[in-house]
């Protein structure tokens, strides 16, 4: 089996030397080229090429950033029954997908289980979500959450360390940056058949859940997303201190394998298993898609993909 190893050196929990045993550990069952990233965007390049070249398996070993790149180089002609599989070895700092399809968070681990994997040919199907014409994983984002994000991007540019900690810090100043409340925000929901809702402050879209950016904390946003059905959309129209903490604490309360529940009230607006929606806004606000800052957009339509991607596990 033909595969590419697409190896972010920047990833924040792998050293270099733990990368080569890796790779080294693929390459017993694999007939394996190894292509180390160099700038953003690089992974998507080399996916791409890997699928011109009939490749069988592109394997990302880094974080979220690197994962959604490989996936963008690969379906950056549409899906296709003939493209390459995709297969995550964790090694950024939250590991978003790779928690999602049950991967081990230890690389070490991961590279087992994935070997086993490709040994017995288990591999599934799932569903991706598209910002315009970005393919996103797990999660998108535009307004607040997406605000965090570009704030934590400056940190990581200023030599900060990307850590749990750092992404509560900065929604904390986010939130309070305008005193903690805001009775309207600048985003629409436009859905097919129905009436728009004006006056989100944000709008979160998850294409499966929970969402685990706080390490091995699920956050349940959207508790009933997933890789088999369309779009889910948590958003809110107002944003005061003791119903957003609710809304949190709501968000948080599992328990094991229980799901949080979702979010109730009358400033909460939520979609399940949507095939395409849009959110606008009168002027530019920030979209992140799977953790990556993406800049101001004034309009982005959201749309769900069945059947987008083979994945191993």
């Amino acid at each position: 089996m033909r595969a590419l190893l697409v190896v972010n050196p920047k990833a924040t929990t792998t050293s270099e030397r733990m990368r080569d045993v890796l790779a080294h550990a693929l390459a017993s069952d694999l007939k394996l080229d190894v292509a180390t990233t160099g700038h953003r965007g690089h992974a998507g390049e080399l996916a791409r090429a890997a699928a011109r070249e009939n490749v069988d398996v592109v394997i990302a070993l880094g974080g979220d950033g690197t994962v959604n790149e490989v996936a963008n180089g690969i379906l950056a002609d549409g899906p296709s029954p003939d493209l390459p599989a995709v297969a995550v070895v964790p090694g950024g700092s939250t590991n978003v997908f790779a928690r999602a399809l049950g991967m081990p968070n230890d690389p070490v681990e991961a590279t087992g289980v994935l070997l086993d994997a490709l040994r017995t040919g288990r591999s599934r199907r799932i569903g991706l979500g598209m910002a315009d014409d970005r393919w996103f994983l797990f999660c998108a984002g535009l307004g607040f959450d997406a605000d965090v994000v570009a704030r934590v991007e400056r940190r990581r540019a200023e030599g900060r360390k990307s850590t749990h900690g750092l992404y509560v810090r900065s929604a904390m100043r986010r939130f309070y940056r305008s005193g903690g409340t805001r009775r309207s925000g600048p985003l629409t929901l436009e859905e097919p058949g129905r009436e728009p809702v004006r006056g989100l402050c944000l709008g979160i879209v998850q294409n499966t859940s929970p969402w685990t950016f706080l390490g091995d904390r699920p956050v349940h946003a959207c508790p009933d997303a997933s890789f088999d059905t369309g779009l889910d959309l948590f958003g809110l129209t107002k944003m005061a201190t003791l119903p957003t903490l609710r809304h949190l604490r709501r968000m948080l309360a599992s328990s094991g394998d229980a799901p949080g529940r979702a979010p109730q009230g009358r400033h909460v607006v939520s979609l399940h298993d949507c095939a395409t929606f849009t959110l606008g806004a009168d002027e530019a606000v920030s979209l992140q898609v799977d953790g990556d800052h993406l800049g101001q957009h004034r309009s982005v339509t959201f749309r769900g993909v069945p059947h987008a991607l083979r994945v191993i596990v």
